[in-house]
C-alpha cells in the first residue's frame, strides 16, 4: 500500500506542476503562467506527462 501512495502523490504533485505553470490560462489570454522558449525549426516531440494520460508537445532542441 505505500507504493502506490508514493505514486499518487507523485502524480498528484506532476499534475499541480502543470496545472500552475504549464498549461494555457484563460486570464492570460490562453499564455502559460511560466512561457516556454519554443525554436522556429525542428521536429516537435512529445513528451507524456501525468503517467501518459496527458501529453506536452515541444520542439526538439
Amino acid at each position: 500500500m505505500p507504493s502506490r501512495r508514493r505514486g499518487g502523490d507523485l502524480l498528484l504533485r506532476e499534475f499541480a506542476a502543470y496545472y500552475n505553470r504549464g498549461r494555457p490560462h484563460r486570464s492570460l489570454d490562453l499564455h502559460p503562467p511560466r512561457p516556454r522558449s519554443l525554436g522556429s525549426t525542428g521536429p516537435i516531440v512529445s513528451r507524456p506527462i501525468l503517467g501518459g494520460l496527458h501529453h506536452v508537445y515541444s520542439r526538439a532542441a
